[in-house]
């Protein structure tokens, strides 16, 4: 297939609430991830919400297909958060507005295949045979499946780092729609699915992946050192993974899929391979060395009690309007992976449109063995994105964010004493370092707030301001 109008070729049958029923059969509990604001994490909070991810998901069916996909596309700051009305309310607002920043939506999807065994070819077609669509019915499986992703859920929810909130059936279909538009806007097209490339409407797409094991250097780790903020004085981490997220600063996704497979069944598998390198370990150093990493791998299996194997597979989707700069893009995301000693996967031709068709969540379950790694499922959680963009307050001052130097609001009063018990702040900072140009920021939107405000000012950093 080198078109596709998804008019004619629709992937999803019917959307009950959050419950999507796919054409192929497939069915897809869909949530949207609100996670903790950039650079408000420490080394201790990132290991916490590895845990909790693992505590949700470990105990999730065999067959289950967790598929988390964070999506960054660049935008265009509105300014309706911002007044408009005094003289410097409106240089304030022109100063912002049209400001470039990179807008980030987090989605966790989770599947129960049609297909329970996971075994798709190394080529499959989702859109063959569509027309006839596979329904399924509300049978045991899959109450049994909802209630493990409901318990699942309840956990992640509980854990204040992170929140799950399901989608509803318009942001299922706009997700869609976006999806197989290819990011375009003001206008409908087709999927022209080339040999040397992706193209939709007026962007040009490509894949880098993760998908074997030799692509993992040494350690992957829930965090790393942040070389960028880190002094002498402190340490400042980052996600192991976030060089991929926000700082990459292009349109592109990040798919994270996961099969939850039978721990006994991997261990039946290697425990035979150990049988068959025993027989023949005498024929070479090879073998000898092969059997004793897969006997390291079995007594770590038995072992460890909490211990998942799962298949998993990462890949990075991008995309630019020139075609020129998708090279540059490519060279940018390979930098950031061989800082972390990861060496991606190049897809061409059949493999490409393979890997961007089973990136959307109706067909995650149609990877192959060949296009995963085999892993643990702790290892696999070091590579989530823990975090997003600032929030906004629903009132308060407005500030620059660290990330984009964009507005964002936020409640310094806390009036209704969520996190501060009396309206008291106090700020700190070394000399020249701009404690009175924030004061003034602050003291400027309280003022046009017709709040009071008495200065006691003993180095006349106030002047101009109280002359308003």
């Amino acid at each position: 297939m080198n078109n596709i109008n998804l008019s004619e070729y629709h992937p999803i049958l019917d959307i009950q609430d959050h419950m999507l029923f796919a054409n192929n059969g497939n069915v897809v509990l869909c949530y949207r991830c609100e996670l903790p604001e950039v650079y408000s994490l420490s080394e201790t909070d990132f290991e916490e919400l590895h845990g909790t991810w693992f505590q949700a998901f470990k105990s999730l069916p065999v067959g289950t297909v967790i598929h988390r996909q964070d999506v960054y596309t660049k935008a265009k700051y509105a300014a309706t958060q911002l007044p408009n009305e005094s003289f410097l309310q409106k240089a304030t607002y022109a100063h912002f507005k049209g400001r470039d920043y990179l807008e980030h939506q987090s989605y966790l999807f989770f599947t129960l295949p049609y297909n329970k065994a996971l075994n798709a070819s190394k080529f499959t077609n989702p859109f063959r045979k569509i027309e006839i669509g596979i329904y399924r019915k509300m049978d045991h499986q899959l109450e049994a499946f909802i209630t493990a992703v409901n318990d699942a859920v309840s956990f992640i929810n509980n854990s204040r780092k992170v929140s799950l909130v399901p989608l509803s059936q318009n942001e299922i279909m706009s997700i869609t729609s976006t999806y197989f538009n290819g990011f375009n806007e003001g206008f409908d097209t087709d999927i022209q699915l080339k040999k040397d490339a992706i193209e939709i409407g007026e962007n040009h797409f490509d894949v880098l992946a993760v998908n074997s094991e030799l692509c993992f250097g040494d350690v992957v780790q829930s965090s790393k050192t942040n070389d960028k903020f880190t002094s002498d004085d402190f340490v400042f981490h980052q996600g192991f993974l976030d060089g991929l997220g926000l700082n990459l600063n292009e349109n592109h996704i990040v798919n994270q899929i996961i099969y939850l497979d039978d721990k006994h069944k991997w261990r039946k598998l290697l425990e035979k391979k150990i049988e068959e390198l025993n027989k023949s370990s005498n024929f070479g150093t090879q073998n000898k060395v092969i059997l004793k990493k897969i006997e390291d791998i079995v007594s770590q299996i038995n072992e460890d009690d909490s211990s998942r194997i799962i298949r998993g597979h990462l890949n990075i989707i991008f995309w630019s309007r020139e075609a020129g700069q998708i090279s540059q893009i490519a060279s940018k995301i390979k930098a950031e992976l061989k800082e972390l000693d990861i060496t991606p996967y190049y897809p061409k031709g059949e493999e490409r449109k393979q890997f961007f068709l089973s990136s959307f969540c109706c067909f995650a379950s149609n990877f192959s063995n060949g296009d995963m790694y085999v892993t643990d499922l702790k290892h696999a959680l070091c590579l989530y994105l823990n975090n997003t963009n600032y929030k906004s307050d629903t009132t308060g001052i407005i500030f620059n964010d660290r990330q984009h130097n964009i507005p964002v609001l936020k409640d310094v009063w806390d009036e209704q004493k969520k996190r501060i018990k009396a309206r008291n702040f106090a700020i700190f900072a070394p000399t020249g370092e701009g404690k009175s140009f924030l004061a003034n920021n602050i003291l400027r939107q309280y003022f046009e707030n017709n709040v009071r405000l008495v200065i006691i000012d003993l180095g006349g950093s106030y002047y101009k301001f109280a002359k308003l």
